[in-house]
């Protein structure tokens, strides 16, 4: 953030300073951007940052006003975006609105194989169902809606069982496979390596790797300690430990920290409730006439 600039109060030669509500300065107004869909003002400089942070963490492609109170919910156009940031980010950014286009879009998807990045358009069918899709770039042949190669006259679900039955089966939309879809938001994720407990960036959503199971509640990671994903979490055990033993060690601080606070606030309570009859009666007395 750029330092504000201050002047007298007495220096009347100048246009009035403009208040930025991001870093609560004091700038010019030609150090000020005005976004044009809702007209919130900024100082150029962390409004900058504000953009170029976004579009590095790849939050959203669409980037919204920095007020989160704005009456319009206003977005900054791209124009806007252009003027502000470096060409490389401009470039991500514009990477991230084709991905999102392409995530959104029916008639288009990513080639499933995760050495190629080129896009496919999948056949039209009423009502939407498996159909055979090719891959311009590699020529690949995958199912438009499983993603795994091409099975014709079986059901996405019997290949699944099949594939559970014969582990030495090729891994196409397997447990091994590294591009899988958000069980929440189905946006599609690549796993390259790291621990299977897995954060959408799109919705939030904390799922495993292995079984797409919803680990949203679970902050301990009990769901690696049974079941068919257990000790596939990606930590040694003492790693695991230490996890679990800050969680509840911050659960316990709060604990302690409400179970002494609280005779304390009833205790302070009879004072309080005191201080508030006194002021009252002093309100209610008569001035001295």
């Amino acid at each position: 953030m750029t330092a504000a600039r201050y002047r007298p109060a007495w220096d009347l030669t100048l246009d009035p300073l403009l208040s930025c509500k991001l870093c609560l300065g004091e700038f010019p107004p030609e150090e000020m951007t005005t976004l044009s869909q809702c007209q919130c003002i900024f100082c150029t400089q962390c409004l900058k940052q504000y953009v170029e942070l976004l579009i590095r963490d790849g939050l959203e492609p669409n980037v919204s006003c920095p007020d989160s109170a704005c009456p319009k919910q206003g977005r900054l156009q791209e124009d806007e975006i252009e003027c502000m940031v470096a060409a490389e980010s401009l470039q991500r950014y514009k990477r991230l609105q084709f991905e999102r286009e392409v995530l959104l879009d029916p008639c288009r998807t990513w080639c499933p194989s995760s050495s190629c990045q080129a896009v496919c358009r999948l056949p039209e069918a009423e009502p939407p169902g498996s159909q055979p899709a090719r891959c311009p770039l590699c020529r690949l042949d995958f199912c438009s809606l499983c993603r795994a190669a091409w099975h014709p006259g079986r059901a996405c679900r019997d290949r699944d069982r099949d594939r559970d039955r014969d582990p030495e089966r090729p891994p196409g939309n397997s447990e091994a496979s590294p591009i899988k879809r958000c069980p929440k938001c189905q946006v599609f994720i690549q796993r390259d390596e790291g621990c299977a407990q897995m954060m959408c960036k799109n919705c939030k959503h904390a799922f495993c790797w292995f079984c797409l199971e919803s680990l949203d509640d679970d902050f301990l990671l009990i769901h690696y300690d049974k079941g068919p994903c257990r000790n596939k979490l990606g930590h040694s055990r003492a790693s695991v430990i230490w996890h679990r033993t800050q969680v509840v060690g911050i659960f316990a601080g709060f604990g302690l920290l409400l179970l002494v606070a609280s005779p304390l606030l009833l205790l302070a309570t009879p004072f309080v409730l005191c201080c508030k009859c006194k002021c009252s009666k002093r309100d209610d007395d008569p001035l001295p006439t």
